[in-house]
Order: structure tokens, then sequence, then C-alpha cells
């Protein structure tokens, strides 16, 4: 997930959708979205093969005891995490009905009028930034330095209960995203765990690196469709600085690109399955055992795509590092002691630059 400080005094960006709704030649595409080459840009956006990712059967996974099929899931689940670090996720226990009404009401919010969705602007006075809110890309100034995404964004902060700015969240969102956070804390709750034996750390370590104050942010995407797609990302090369995402795609668009050894692979998407796509906070505590993918997001030239994304991060106050009981003379540590805070604040600036916040963690 980006973070930005409060302070930033960014460029007020038109609507990503109403650029789209203007384009008609394909040389109209604004050269502030153009991707240069280098950093995953040198390519035609296709990927040539899909990937192979895991499916994780939660329920089997998480049954009290670990009979009847556990044992498997944990393989596979291992599988995920060292090779693609990114997993499928079905029998989660979510409706498929709650599904349907959050990418509905998702879809709903884009379709509605500019004026009401800046009505929960992610600038304050048209001058400061905050991470929560509507809008796109922070852009500290006017230079095309900067490579903007193509797409607009909606981010609103739903863990702590207590630290939600209702006054942001968009009415047609309110209940259904109460209750699919509420389904997707369970997931979360229920791999900590099992992620923690793979690693043969008591069960509740993660649990207990997360802390009171954890955070969890939730970002509904919408990609209008793109004249050019060569040219454009709908969401730049990066990986995530958070713990892991939970991510609900468009079942009818597809778009998400994950990077294994230097070759880029289509991620899959099935009806109400969840995908999870660890972060850089987790393979940081793991010491590089488990992998925070480089991901990317490619558009269509026809058709919009829309996410519902869940990004979990430890509380912001916590510093991290590998596991003591991964390291010996043998396996030394590959990452320094970070502050949540500070990594979070460091990772929009890099994105931005086209770079890996994440190297800056290593030793």
């Amino acid at each position: 997930m980006e973070g930005a400080g409060e302070e930033a005094r960014p460029v007020l960006l038109p609507p990503v959708q109403e650029l789209a709704g203007q384009l008609g030649a394909a040389a109209d595409v604004p050269a502030r979205y153009v991707a240069r080459a280098g950093a995953g840009n040198d390519d035609d956006r296709k990927a040539t093969e899909t990937a192979l990712v895991p499916a994780i059967d939660l329920a089997r996974l998480c049954q009290p005891g670990g009979d009847g099929g556990a044992a498997d899931e944990a393989s596979k689940l291992r599988l995920a995490l060292q090779s693609w670090g990114l997993f499928l996720v079905t029998n989660h226990g979510m409706e498929a009905s709650l599904m349907d009404a959050m990418m509905d009401a998702s879809r709903e919010f884009f379709r509605q009028p500019l004026q009401e969705r800046q009505k929960h602007s992610n600038m304050i006075d048209g001058k400061h930034f905050q991470i929560e809110g509507y809008g796109n890309d922070w852009a500290p100034s006017e230079s095309e330095e900067q490579v903007l995404d193509w797409t607009d964004r909606l981010y609103l902060k739903v863990e702590p209960q207590e630290d939600r700015k209702l006054d942001l969240w968009p009415t047609c969102l309110r209940d259904v995203l109460h209750e699919f956070t509420t389904g997707c804390t369970r997931v979360k709750d229920c791999l900590l765990p099992e992620m923690a034996k793979l690693l043969e750390l008591d069960d509740g370590y993660f649990i207990d690196q997360f802390g009171g104050k954890a955070d969890a942010y939730a970002r509904f995407s919408y990609y209008p469709p793109c004249t050019r797609p060569d040219l454009v990302f709908g969401l730049k090369p990066h990986s995530d600085g958070t713990f892991f995402t939970l991510l609900m795609v468009d079942n009818s668009v597809g778009g998400l690109q994950v990077l294994r050894d230097g070759v880029w692979y289509d991620v899959p998407t099935r009806p109400h399955t969840l995908l999870i796509n660890l972060g850089d906070q987790i393979e940081i505590m793991s010491n590089g055992i488990f992998k925070s993918p480089v991901h990317r997001v490619v558009t269509n030239a026809e058709k919009e795509r829309l996410s519902v994304a869940l990004f979990y991060s430890i509380d912001p106050e916590r510093e991290i590092q590998p596991a003591d009981k991964l390291i010996d003379e043998n396996h030394p540590a590959l990452y320094k002691k970070v502050k949540i805070k500070e990594y979070i604040a460091g990772l929009y600036e890099h994105v931005a630059r086209g770079e890996m916040v994440i190297e800056t963690a290593k030793i």
C-alpha cells in the first residue's frame, strides 16, 4: 500500500476516468501517463503465460486438529509463499452474495457523477494530500519525471474501527464494506498462525507482531479503458509495503501480472475467490524465505476494470526485523530493523520513482 506525508503539497490531477472519456486518437494519451523504458516498462504488457498460482482451501487448512487434508493445504501454501508470493483462497467463509454486493457497490461509486465522487476527495482544500479519500497518484510537482498510473482510487481506513473516518465513506459502501472487512479479517486471523508454523515459529508470532493498533486500509481501484494499453500502466511495477494484501478482482477483466525470474505472468481470476499477495513486511520478518512479489496492472483498450483490496499492516509504531529463530551462523540476517511508519512513508516516493523500497531494508 502506498503512503505519503500529510505535509506534502501535490498537484491536483484530473480523474483518469474523466481523461479516458475525453480520449480520441491514440496520440491523445497524456505524456505523464506514458511509461518509459526500464523498471519493468520495456515490453508490450502482454504476458506469455499464466501463473500457476496454488489455490488454498482455507477451511481445510485451518480446521482444528490439523487432519482431513490440512497437511496437503499447508504444503501448497509453503510452495506459494516461497515461489510466487501469492495464492488463491477458496472456501474462505464469505458468501458469494457478499462479494458480489461489495463489487456492485464499488462500481456504483465510480459511476456516480464527478461532483459526487469529489465529496470524498483525498485533497484537503485542494492543496494538502491525505492517504484516505478519492483521487489518484500523489504528484508532488508538475514534473513529467513521475509516470502516473492509469487509475482512480478510493482509500478508506477500516481498522482499527475507532479510527474510521466515516465522513469519507460513500453511503453506497458503508454497510457492505463493514461486513466485507469483517470477513477478510477472519481470513487474515486464520492465515497468520499457519504462516508462522511454516517457519517453525510460535503459532502466535505474527499475531503478536501485529499489535493492538495494526492498520488496515481498503482500496477501491477503477481502471478505465485506454486507447493505448501498450503505453500505460494501471499500476506501475512495485511490491506492497504492507504485511499482505487480500484482493478481490473483476472476474470479467484480467490485468494483474506478477514478475518471477524476469518473466511477467498473468495472474488468474476465479469467481468468488480471494487472492492473497504477500508484502515487504513478511519478507523482512521471514528473512527472505517468503517472497514479496513485484507485480503490476495492465489496462484494457475496451473494458473498464475494478478491484477491491484490503491492505494489512503491522502497528505503525512498531519495528520489525528477521525473526530471531530464523537467524544463525549459516543464515545471517538479510534485512535491517525498520520502523513500520517510516517504511510506509518512504514507500510512496519510491513507487513514484519506479524504485523498490525494500531495497532500503536490505543489508
